[in-house]
C-alpha cells in the first residue's frame, strides 16, 4: 500500500500535462515505483490524447472522437485507482507504456 505522499504524486500526475511534469520533479526525490508506474500511464494516456487530436484533424473526425472518448475512458479509471492507491492496468496499454516511458524512471 503506497503512503500519502506517493498517493498524492500518482494524483497529480493526472493533472494534464502540467502535472506529469510538477509529479516526475516531485517523485525524483522519492524514488516510488507506484507514482513512477501512475507517472509512465499519464504520460501514456497523453501521447493518445495528442494522436486523437491530430487524428481528427488529418485523417477522420469521428475516428478521432472515439480515440478521445476511449482515452478519456481510461484517464477516469486511472484516476480512480490512483485515488485508491491502485495501479490499474489496462489490457496492453498498461504493459507497453511502462515499457515504451523508461526515461520517466
Amino acid at each position: 500500500m503506497p503512503n500519502q505522499q506517493e498517493k498524492t504524486i500518482a494524483l497529480i500526475s493526472y493533472l494534464t500535462f502540467i502535472g506529469i511534469i510538477i509529479a516526475y520533479f516531485m517523485n525524483k526525490d522519492v524514488r516510488s515505483a507506484y507514482a513512477t508506474y501512475h507517472i509512465k500511464t499519464m504520460f501514456g494516456l497523453v501521447i493518445l490524447l495528442f494522436i486523437s487530436v491530430v487524428t481528427q484533424a488529418e485523417i477522420h473526425l469521428f475516428t478521432g472522437e472515439i480515440i478521445l472518448l476511449i482515452s478519456f475512458i481510461l484517464w477516469a479509471i486511472a484516476i480512480f485507482h490512483a485515488m485508491q492507491g491502485k495501479k490499474v492496468v489496462f489490457p496492453y496499454f498498461s504493459e507497453k507504456f511502462q515499457e515504451w516511458f523508461t526515461f520517466l524512471d
